[in-house]
């Protein structure tokens, strides 16, 4: 009530709210004081950013999550020791400093390097379930969100619209409403689909020095491996390898530190393998991968196992090998493309992505018969892959698409306005200098000059013809390559150039080999979206795809069992005996056990005799219609 009525300031009331927020009992009490802090943060930066509020409070959540750093590693395995009172005070107030930075960075009201930073610090928080909090906050995989106290806004109810809306007068403007609720409700839950499997990448881009972060990270999990669950450790190898990832990193211990767990009865080693695939790039040293994919074949892809076990193998070898093509030897790469004659289908399309990525990327580690025409032509052409460690700096490809680079620079002159959210900033220089001449000699000059060239240029037209319209083109697009300064922005109109051009292609019978080459520029661009949660592997991509096994005759009788549950029994419930409840038996049934005389007596038999001819030659009509249906 005081700071509604601006008798103290939000620092002042947040001052005294945080450090009650561990020492409180009262579970309501709790929830309040949170949604108290949450509310207030979220008004003051509802108009504009209150960078002092924010400030003032990001230094206080430092301070609650640094109080606790000096501890001592507990970890979540086995039977834990009794902490002090001091310590289990401070690890509760470094919670709720996460708990609240996260809340705030999820409702959008924070979204700065700061917020990151607090989160970051989490990380190595000696309590385990402050590090879990924030390691949940990178990963994108909230648990805590599903325990919150405050209660979420759910949208409108569309069923209760639709209700008022059968029962209400029909008008124009409750047909607007009901339309822009269902507009909300579908794009709340789009949103909420979208956001279930989806890797916080935006936190993880504003991490402050991620090779720093990482390394410190490993050093964590490597000293005190022993005193943490494998949940928890599975955590951590996925944040450090999405971070590898996406920062292209090099910490090469983690290489030899994840290959003890690359056997086939590790629990969750699909998890463990994609955490593998995700941490590699294309400056992973290949003599640091060769061990790890070995260490996979030995263990995964050999006839003593299962053929799940082999696909998993195979999948988690391909997504290797697709981020370092040199990783994978090249007698092994040949041992492993023989699996495409399997009979399992999960593992012949294993080995078969495997094979179809190679050619692809390095077709000449194949043999000649296994690469295919087009990697073969390809070859024979001179174009092949990059070594290890060298990059292409550009190409031109896609420059050959007279259409679309047409008035390249107008597009980009009248681009300029939307230059500042797509791409760089033309910035005239003040050191540009002007050719100022004061002769008109030099005029004479360059006319002169120029003359000469048109002459040579027509005779160059008139002595090689078709010829000299390609070494114009090429001129053209060399010159284009050489003097243009590209945006991200160009670079996007190049890719749809390129796109367009290969659907193009495909459309008019340009074969398999023109359907592979765009679904690779589609994958290109779906790489390089906006949207890079899609960048990130699941489970699934290690897994592939798997035919139901056929259920044997106990699984079967265990599944009829299991369905008989809480069922009622088979056969009518009609009558009494049929019945828990007992009751009195049915009309029908009555009727059975009647005596004939009773029954010659009753009305139906006797309103059959008085019936009328019209009544009887109905009744016919309708016996004859039922009987031609029922046929």
């Amino acid at each position: 009530m005081l700071r509604n009525k601006d008798v103290i300031s939000s620092v002042e009331l947040l001052k005294s709210l945080f450090p009650l927020l561990p020492k409180t009992t009262s579970s309501s009490l709790r929830s309040f004081i949170r949604k108290t802090i949450l509310t207030d943060i979220r008004t003051a930066n509802q108009k504009t950013k209150n960078h002092k509020l924010n400030r003032a409070v990001q230094a206080m959540l430092f301070g609650m999550v640094e109080r606790g750093m000096d501890g001592e590693v507990q970890g979540d395995k086995g039977k834990l020791r009794s902490k002090p009172v001091g310590e289990r005070e401070t690890g509760e107030e470094a919670m709720w400093a996460i708990m609240v930075a996260k809340e705030l960075w999820k409702k959008g009201v924070w979204n700065d390097a700061k917020t990151v930073s607090i989160v970051e610090l989490g990380c190595f928080h000696p309590v385990t379930k402050v590090q879990s909090a924030s390691l949940h906050f990178f990963l994108g995989s909230d648990e805590e969100a599903q325990d919150s106290d405050e209660e979420e806004d759910e949208g409108p109810d569309m069923k209760a619209l639709q209700h008022k809306r059968t029962i209400n007068k029909k008008t124009r403007s409750g047909e607007k409403k009901i339309a822009k609720s269902a507009k909300q409700a579908k794009k709340k839950q789009r949103a909420k689909a979208s956001d279930e499997s989806k890797a916080n990448f935006t936190a993880l881009q504003l991490l402050n020095d991620p090779q720093t972060f990482g390394e410190k990270l490993y050093d964590l999990l490597n000293k005190y491996d022993k005193r943490f669950s494998l949940d928890h450790k599975i955590l951590m190898m996925q944040l450090l390898s999405r971070v590898m990832g996406a920062h292209k990193l090099c910490v090469l211990s983690f290489y030899s530190f994840i290959v003890k767990y690359l056997t086939y009865h590790q629990l969750r080693v699909t998890s463990i393998l994609v955490a593998l695939a995700q941490s590699t790039h294309d400056l992973t040293p290949p003599d640091v991968l060769e061990p790890v994919i070995r260490k996979i074949a030995h263990e995964f892809v050999h006839p003593g196992v299962g053929p799940e076990v082999i696909a998993a193998g195979l999948n988690s070898i391909r997504e290797v090998a697709r981020r370092q093509p040199w990783c994978v030897p090249q007698d092994l790469l040949g041992d492993l493309i023989e699996y495409r004659k399997s009979r399992d289908k999960g593992v012949t399309s294993a080995a078969r992505s495997l094979l179809q990525l190679y050619r692809e990327v390095n077709p000449g580690m194949l043999k000649r018969r296994e690469r295919g025409k087009s990697a073969s032509m390809g070859m024979k052409t001179g174009s092949g892959p990059l070594p290890f460690g060298d990059s292409d700096a550009g190409s031109d490809a896609g420059s050959e698409d007279g259409d679309g680079w047409d008035g390249w620079d107008v597009e980009s002159d009248s681009d300029e306005s939307s230059s500042a959210s797509e791409g760089w900033i033309d910035v005239e220089s003040d050191s540009e200098e002007l050719d100022v001449s004061d002769s008109d000699d030099e005029e004479d000059k360059k006319k002169k000059k120029k003359g000469k060239q048109e002459e040579s240029e027509d005779e160059n037209d008139e002595e090689f013809g078709p010829d000299s319209e390609q070494k114009s083109e090429e001129t053209r697009v060399s010159t284009l390559a050489t003097t243009k300064i590209l945006t991200p922005a160009d670079f996007a109109l190049l890719n749809e150039l390129r796109i367009k051009a290969a659907t193009k292609e495909a459309e008019s019978g340009g074969g398999s080999a023109a359907k592979r080459k765009l679904a690779v520029l589609e994958a290109q661009k779906k790489a390089n979206a906006q949207n890079p949660g899609d960048v990130f592997l699941s489970e699934g991509d290690i897994e592939g795809p798997r035919k139901k096994a056929k259920a044997d005759y106990e699984e079967r009788m265990a599944s009829i069992q299991k369905g008989r549950e809480g069922r009622e029994k088979f056969g009518s419930t009609k009558g009494k005996k049929k019945k828990d409840v007992p009751s009195s038996s049915t009309n029908r049934e009555k009727a059975r056990n009647k005596p004939l005389m009773m029954i010659l007596a009753s009305g139906a038999v006797r309103s059959k005799k008085k019936a009328s001819l019209r009544d009887k030659q109905k009744k016919l009509r309708a016996h004859i219609d039922r009987a031609k249906k029922a046929k």
